[in-house]
């Protein structure tokens, strides 16, 4: 693998910067832009997080995003950018809702709802952070693929090896290769590779868009299959966050995820996530289509 030839840290968060930083074509309506050499089906996570972008530029008073919902209807192309027309629904003295509406070919992609709230104290608890090993005592998801990279399928590399703004270090890491029946449960660390400035809403919006890169995959386990085997048809329904407490996005953040039922060709996912001192600073749902695919 030449490394040499590959973009540095610093350029990959510069741009997850640029593929964050939408245009404001009139108000209340952005433009997002498209993946630089992506071809395919825009993952997922990049369209929640410009939604939540669109959405908190129509924001003001102080409020911060603390929720957002989206469903997917139909898969966006990568070759595209996407267009997201905001609704201010609801302009309250503590809240504020926003519906969001992504849009290429003048067909929706994704209906996003996310809410805001003014900062206040309140009575306060949390779940517990599991124990789990440092991230320093961890090797990067992206480096054990590669050791499989021969085996591994042409647009399976092209996607899962490409550099990427963050980096996964898994706890109990699986081969897609030989995956084995296992519990559905899932834990592992990321984070931005490089320093993302001081401007929380950005931390807001990686954290939405880090959100959908470990989640669905927590409803295969029990069944020991891979989606790089040509056996199953795979795509997220919904997703849910849940933004709790302030964190960075550039500095380690455990996610912890699990599966408690799968069925119907669905599996339904739950996932946690805390900064490195303990606080639980978000809270993960999703249900995503789990199809096997006929034969």
């Amino acid at each position: 693998m030449d490394f040499e030839a590959e973009p540095t840290p610093e350029a990959l968060v510069a741009g997850l910067r640029t593929l964050l930083d939408i245009e404001t074509i009139d108000t209340d309506l952005y433009r997002g832009p498209r993946l630089p050499g992506g071809r395919g089906r825009v993952f997922g996570g990049q369209v929640i997080a410009q939604a939540l972008v669109a959405a908190m530029r129509s924001v003001g008073g102080g409020r911060v995003a603390h929720s957002l919902h989206a469903y997917f209807m139909r898969p966006g192309d990568e070759q595209l950018p996407i267009v997201y027309r905001v609704v201010r629904d609801f302009e309250g003295r503590s809240f504020a809702t926003r519906r969001i509406i992504a849009m290429q070919k003048g067909e929706p992609i994704l209906n996003m709802a996310a809410s805001f709230q003014l900062p206040e104290e309140g009575m306060a608890h949390q779940s517990a952070m599991p124990d789990a090993p440092p991230p320093e005592t961890l090797m990067s998801d992206r480096v054990l693929l590669e050791r499989d990279r021969a085996e591994l399928p042409a647009d399976f590399v092209h996607f899962m090896l490409r550099p990427r703004p963050i980096e996964m270090r898994s706890i109990d890491p699986r081969s897609p290769l030989r995956p084995e029946q296992r519990p559905p449960f899932a834990a592992g660390w990321f984070r931005a590779v490089a320093p993302l400035g001081d401007d929380p809403d950005l931390h807001r919006a990686v954290l939405a868009y880090a959100s959908d890169l470990m989640l669905l995959g927590t409803s295969l386990l029990p069944h020991g299959v891979s989606v790089i085997r040509d056996e199953m048809i795979t795509a997220s329904l919904d997703h849910a966050v849940w933004l709790h407490e302030p964190f960075r996005a550039d500095e380690w953040m455990l996610y912890v995820t699990d599966s408690p039922w799968s069925g119907h060709a669905r599996g339904f996912n739950r996932g946690q996530i805390f900064s490195r001192d303990g606080r639980l600073v978000a809270s993960i749902a999703q249900e995503g289509l789990i199809r096997r695919r006929a034969r």
